[in-house]
């Protein structure tokens, strides 16, 4: 790739940030990005936060060979196993003028001003929670909020399988939910932590009271990117702005075009890489 291109490089270990990309394409539709899926280790929702940070670094690092600056986890797991270590221990050996942003900051930033009962509901894959990163997080900005977290296992082969929409996935959902809003009544807010799972939001809302909100990260982390480059021109001025995306898959290009579309909204043409 022109090294002088800059774009945005947007991260996940399958096909779940395509949720997130999508609405930082529509808040930033002019900027360059690119985008890769890590299908060929995926899921990374079950693996150790040893395996999970060696994944993500070797992604980011292919993400800088391309000549992006600017590189978001748009994956909950690598952003809650990965993303610390790699800020704190590999930008200033490798790339120490880039940067690696995540999912999990922008959300907890935000999610105590929606709460009215301080009681937040939080649904995530194994790794996320057993990383306990949102209640971490969120203590530091929330602190008198009250944190409860449900993993839910089943719901990213649902989703990543198309059988979200249909009857069977009815009892893995209901499920969760119920064991969620079963460890605190008051819960008013409860927020997706995983990007697979807003093509799960109109079945969730099914088996969820009157006046329980739910939250998807996708829109937060774009308003979040966009307040990011405005308050760091020095980044701004980095990324090229054509209005290119391009997508990548480390396993077979072909099986990544026709599982994308339904998490991008719209076709896409990828191609497949080896790390």
């Amino acid at each position: 790739m022109n090294k002088e291109l800059a774009p945005i490089g947007v991260f996940d270990s399958g096909y779940g940030g395509l949720t997130v990309m999508k609405e930082i394409v529509q808040a930033m539709p002019l900027y360059d990005y690119i985008y890769l899926g890590d299908n060929a280790r995926a899921p990374y929702g079950t693996r150790s936060f040893d395996t999970v940070y060696r994944y993500t670094l070797d992604c980011v690092k292919w993400f800088f060979k391309q000549g992006c600056p600017l590189v978001v986890l748009a994956c909950n797991t690598a952003s809650a196993k990965a993303l610390r270590s790699i800020q704190q221990n590999d930008l200033s050996g490798i790339a120490p003028d880039n940067r690696v942003l995540g999912v999990i900051r922008p959300t907890t930033e935000l999610i105590g001003r929606l709460s009215t009962t301080r009681k937040v509901g939080i649904l995530a894959t194994k790794g996320t929670v057993s990383s306990n990163s949102y209640p971490i997080e969120i203590e530091k900005f929330f602190p008198e909020l009250e944190v409860y977290q449900e993993a839910c296992p089943m719901w990213v082969p649902l989703v990543e399988n198309n059988e979200y929409a249909g009857e069977g996935a009815d009892y893995f959902v209901k499920k969760h939910v119920e064991a969620l809003l079963g460890k605190a009544a008051a819960i008013d807010t409860v927020l997706l932590a995983c990007t697979h799972y807003p093509l799960l939001a109109d079945k969730i809302r099914r088996f969820l009271p009157p006046g329980v909100q739910l939250i998807s990260q996708g829109k937060i982390v774009a308003d979040s990117l966009v307040d990011y480059l405005k308050r760091h021109p020095e980044m701004d001025s980095r990324l090229s702005k054509t209005g290119t995306r391009r997508f990548y898959t480390t396993d077979d290009a072909l099986d990544f075009e026709q599982h994308a579309s339904r998490f991008y909204g719209a076709s896409i043409t990828a191609e497949k890489i080896d790390l």
